[in-house]
């Protein structure tokens, strides 16, 4: 076997390669959202746009952009970035290419917590005070938490396999899914139907408050997760060689699952429960630059906000004035993925 060291050729070419494709992703980012910007039922062009961020545009082009698009577009960035990196944290500490918190039952567990939640707060109020909705990200954690150690408890059987792990997830997604039910019918019917509108994925509602109530949690737990990439890349090398060379296996595998849960239940909290996000973009980018989580991290972070960016805008334009949840064009994308992988992945 050759050995390849720190500052061979080889391995600088493919630093240079993941660099330059990093940089072409957020390039194709950058794009994305000028188009986003101008697309809708009102229309800017690109000169409006500029006017407009350079103080020159209209009291109601100013209004729809700053007030409007660019909070729902920054959030569509940061909900994609967390959810794409907590499925790839996800798949590298289950080593699992089927392991989706969408998919698995972690975003339903989420999106249980936080709707049990705001309907028992407006048992007593109207409308929920300030402090429940700074604290939805802390209740999304915990319910993400839970579905997590559902998931592990239930599957573990001398070990866990990919294909038991998918699941018993599934079965665990299907029981929050009932109990979330349960709950919305005893909701008012204004509450219900933004009920199902936020658990299909929407960003429909988003605010800068909403920008500034996920900002902190990515942040803090994204670079944390590129910390902890070089570990997660040990890991594949198997439990015995990671351990051989100093890995403390158990204690670093619970410390990424709760920065992927972190990512994850943060980004539900605003966005409700956008699926597949985490399972298409750690595979594209892993077929882009190998499977080195200090590289396949970063572009499945810019791989996520492009699919969310693209699909918000599709959803607000295709129908226009009426919009589509955002998770619904985001499932068309994924489910057949998905498909895929579960016929091909074997047990």
């Amino acid at each position: 076997m050759t050995h390849v060291d720190d500052h061979s050729p080889l391995k600088d070419k493919v630093f240079k390669r993941s660099l330059f494709l990093f940089l072409f992703l957020l390039f194709l980012l950058a794009v994305l959202i000028l188009i986003s910007l101008g697309s809708g039922h009102l229309s800017l062009t690109p000169a409006d746009i500029w006017l407009t961020l350079t103080g020159s545009g209209t009291g109601a082009q100013e209004l729809l952009l700053y007030q409007f698009r660019l909070p729902r577009i920054i959030l569509a960035v940061l909900v994609g970035i967390g959810m794409a990196s907590a499925g790839a944290i996800f798949q590298g500490v289950t080593q699992n290419g089927l392991a989706d918190p969408g998919i698995i039952g972690i975003h339903s567990g989420s999106g249980f917590f936080v709707v049990l939640f705001l309907y028992l707060v407006s048992l007593s109020q109207d409308q929920p005070p300030v402090w429940a909705n700074i604290g939805l990200p802390f209740v999304a954690f915990a319910g993400g938490t839970t579905a997590a150690l559902l998931i592990y408890v239930l599957a573990w059987k001398e070990g866990i396999t990919p294909v038991r792990l998918v699941l018993v997830g599934i079965g665990i997604n299907a029981g929050f899914s009932a109990a979330l039910l349960l709950i919305q019918l005893r909701m008012s019917e204004s509450d219900f139907n933004r009920a199902i509108i936020w658990l299909s994925g929407s960003i429909w509602n988003a605010s800068w408050a909403t920008v500034l109530r996920l900002i902190p949690w990515i942040l803090i737990f994204l670079p944390l997760a590129l910390y902890k990439a070089r570990i997660l890349s040990v890991m594949q090398l198997g439990e015995e060689m990671a351990v051989g060379l100093g890995t403390a296996v158990e204690k670093e595998r619970v410390k990424l699952l709760i920065i992927a849960v972190a990512l994850s239940a943060a980004s539900v909290s605003v966005a409700g429960g956008i699926a597949f996000v985490g399972l298409v973009a750690p595979h594209l980018a892993r077929r882009l630059v190998g499977g080195k989580f200090q590289r396949m991290i970063p572009v499945s972070a810019m791989i996520g906000a492009i699919l969310i960016v693209l699909s918000d805008s599709i959803a607000r334009t295709v129908l226009a004035p009426s919009e589509i949840p955002v998770g619904l064009i985001v499932s068309v994308i994924g489910a057949p993925y998905f498909i895929y992988l579960l016929i091909t992945i074997k047990e």
